[in-house]
């Protein structure tokens, strides 16, 4: 990593440039795996207004989307980009897998041990392990810093970690570089989250990053590289 930098302060310069993440959300576990199925490649925006609409005419608990019609689960899908009626079929089926997991918010699920935890979640569509170490991060059931594709790259590019052959690679290597620097606080942990994949969608792109606005370069391994 680069010299001088820790993952603390570079949170800190990010939170001064974007200003304090709001809180996520989604709260329970459920409420997660319909967020990221909603919708299909929106921005952030587009998803909420789709799972605001789902919230209000269906109901966010594995009984309400079952027992919702596919008329109405339609008229949210299709505010949530291309393929709405997959999304809906997705939904019924997520609805009818949570209540084999005991219903409601799913919030059984993080009484189990992490393992058993992340094993029931991947079982959800679009949740594979990153996206169930995000889950039981934010509901507090895991204490790692969970990373999607933008903030794994901020991470790549500051040093921490290498890039490998395979995006499970990267990231292990990513959180085995910070795992001195962790805190196990669900909160600390949900900060780094969001100020990492702001900057990894706003600033730090993959393509044409725009390193001269970044707060993090005098200490960035990738601008040091190509700079």
């Amino acid at each position: 990593m680069a010299a001088g930098l820790t993952l603390a302060r570079a949170l800190d310069d990010l939170e001064k440039l974007y200003g304090k993440p709001n809180k996520p959300i989604p709260r329970t576990p459920l409420e997660w795996i319909l967020w990221e199925n909603v919708a299909y490649l929106v921005d952030d925006e587009r998803r909420e207004l789709a799972y605001r609409a789902l919230e209000k005419k269906v109901g966010l608990t594995a009984e309400e989307i079952a027992a919702a019609s596919n008329k109405v689960l339609y008229e949210v899908t299709q505010l949530g980009g291309m393929h709405p009626e997959q999304r809906v079929d997705r939904l019924k089926g997520i609805a009818e897998l949570a209540l084999e997991h005991g219903g409601g918010g799913l919030e059984g699920v993080l009484d189990l041990d992490v393992a058993a935890a992340r094993k029931v979640l991947k079982q959800f569509p679009s949740i594979g392990d990153p996206g169930a170490e995000k889950i039981l991060m934010f509901c507090g059931a895991m204490n790692v810093l969970a990373l999607e594709s933008n903030g794994l790259r901020v991470l790549v590019r500051l040093g921490y970690g290498e890039e490998q052959k395979s995006y499970s690679a990267t990231y292990k290597s990513a959180q085995a570089a910070l795992a001195t620097q962790l805190t196990k606080k669900t909160a600390w942990l949900a900060r780094a989250h969001q100020l990492l994949r702001m900057h990894g969608q706003t600033l730090c792109k993959r393509t044409s990053p725009d390193c001269d606005a970044c707060p993090l370069t005098a200490r960035c391994s990738y601008f040091a590289r190509v700079g």
